[in-house]
């Protein structure tokens, strides 16, 4: 299992709501962003996906690599591999993979923290995640100084280092502010203190429409 295994089955949860207006989460700021836009980013930019995607399926491997900045290889791997042990699945009628959300909710509360841990490091400029992003940080006040970021060059957060749970989710979460939404929420997941966790747990709990 890979960290990018769980960025790619969080990707699919959002390309579902996608497909109903109604299940995108209205209360979440489409409109923030705590970084500045990068003038040369290593990836497509976004009207590449949307370019992409007007002629093919936006579940195809190059339509996830231009959407989470994972290689198609590792896509069809992490695809196989997440089949395979039951994360996901494939829609019987649209044919297209499918998380398989009751299996990955499990995972991220209750194995996450203890197969990818994450611990605050160096003080380093980038993007606010856990406790600190937009999703939750209305709800909970940091007792601390600085606040948890991903590194990255261009963003307006001064913080403490976190990894990503993967390699490009910046990019990923650049993108869609609801792929923005669910990482930060894995992270206060597996790097919060009990009463962010728990908080963080019943808002995914929610977001994939679990009892």
């Amino acid at each position: 299992m890979k960290g990018q295994d769980i960025g790619l089955l969080l990707k699919l949860v959002c390309l579902q709501w996608h497909e109903s207006a109604g299940k995108a989460v209205a209360a979440w700021p489409h409109d923030w962003e705590d970084w500045e836009d990068d003038p040369s980013p290593q990836y497509p930019n976004p009207s590449d996906v949307e370019e992409d995607n007007a002629h093919s399926s936006s579940y195809t491997a190059r339509a996830l690599e231009l959407q989470t900045g994972i290689s198609k290889t590792q896509i069809n791997l992490s695809l196989k591999h997440c089949m395979e042990i039951g994360l996901a699945r494939t829609d019987r009628k649209l044919g297209v993979p499918r998380a398989n959300t009751k299996a990955l909710f499990e995972f991220i509360v209750y194995g996450l923290k203890y197969v990818f841990p994450a611990r605050a490091g160096e003080l380093t400029r980038g993007i606010a995640t856990g406790f600190a992003a937009p999703v939750l940080d209305k709800s909970l006040i940091s007792a601390g100084e600085h606040v948890p970021v991903w590194p990255y060059a261009r963003g307006n957060t001064l913080g403490l280092k976190v990894d990503p749970l993967f390699k490009t989710a910046t990019y990923a979460a650049r993108r869609d502010p609801e792929m923005y939404a669910l990482l930060a929420l894995v992270d206060a997941i597996r790097l919060g203190q009990p009463r962010e966790r728990n908080l963080a747990t019943q808002l995914l709990q929610g977001c994939l429409e679990l009892p």
